[in-house]
């Protein structure tokens, strides 16, 4: 049976490589939080991660040994959600897009502004 809601949460192996070697070791909470954070530049709102404790709202999944937290209102508004882990000449991080974030790009003002 495949649990509809981690099909809904996609993580790269990479990006699970890269939480779970965070995690490893941590004292605290372990839950990884996805949370939506207005953005600067023109890209509007994205998408970031936190270590965070559940709340009574919260959709919880997990993935690959890794428990996600989202706020169920917001889950319901952006899924599916891609974590990906991205290593390029201008750096390393975490790529974290939705259909709420798809759209949103430096790219798509011109490449005039400096994120």
């Amino acid at each position: 049976m495949i649990d509809k809601e981690a099909i809904m949460l996609n993580v790269t192996e990479k990006a699970n490589e890269m939480i779970g070697n965070f995690l490893k070791g941590k004292e605290g909470p372990s839950y990884i939080r996805v949370f939506l954070s207005q953005g600067g530049c023109c890209s509007g709102p994205s998408l970031g991660m936190a270590l965070d404790e559940p709340k009574v709202n919260d959709e919880i999944i997990k993935n690959n040994e890794i428990t996600y937290l989202i706020e169920k209102d917001l889950y319901d508004k952006i899924k599916p959600i891609n974590i990906d882990f991205i290593d390029s000449s201008m750096g390393s991080g975490f790529s974290i897009t939705s259909k709420l974030t798809q759209d949103n790009s430096c790219g798509s003002c011109g490449g005039g502004c400096s994120c």
